[in-house]
């Protein structure tokens, strides 16, 4: 019972008004600083880790996880519309969202690689629904 109890108090904290500004803020700015090519994540982070010292440890924490969410979207923006991975995780993408995108599909591949991209499990992204062996 200890565990749901911390629980509800940690998204409680998470999910007030001024931290979910946070996270939105650092998504909004490291995909801007992410789809740069050869700005990983982890630059992005060390770029923006200044931006977040005036802040509540809580806010700052989740000011970073949007900043890293939106660095790792960013790059797979680039390989997919540029054809250049800007970090090790982006190759992958490179190979069939470059293609996707020179059939016209830029647009579909840009929003599967946000909806794969951290909210489902990897095997999504290589059998999207309604286009199971149309490659």
């Amino acid at each position: 019972m200890d565990l749901i109890t911390n629980l509800s108090i940690g998204f409680g904290v998470a999910f007030t008004a001024q931290n979910l500004l946070y996270a939105f803020v650092g998504c909004l700015l490291g995909t801007l600083i992410g789809v740069l090519p050869g700005i990983g994540p982890v630059a992005t982070i060390a770029m923006l880790l200044p931006a977040t010292y005036g802040l509540p440890p809580e806010a700052a924490l989740i000011m970073l996880a949007g900043i890293y969410y939106g660095a790792q979207y960013g790059g797979s923006t680039t390989a997919i519309l540029v054809n250049l991975p800007g970090e090790a995780s982006s190759v992958v993408t490179v190979i069939d969202g470059y293609q996707m995108a020179r059939k016209g599909r830029a647009g579909r591949a840009v929003r599967s690689s946000r909806a794969t991209g951290g909210a489902l499990p990897p095997a999504r992204r290589w059998c999207p629904a309604g286009e199971s062996g149309s490659r």
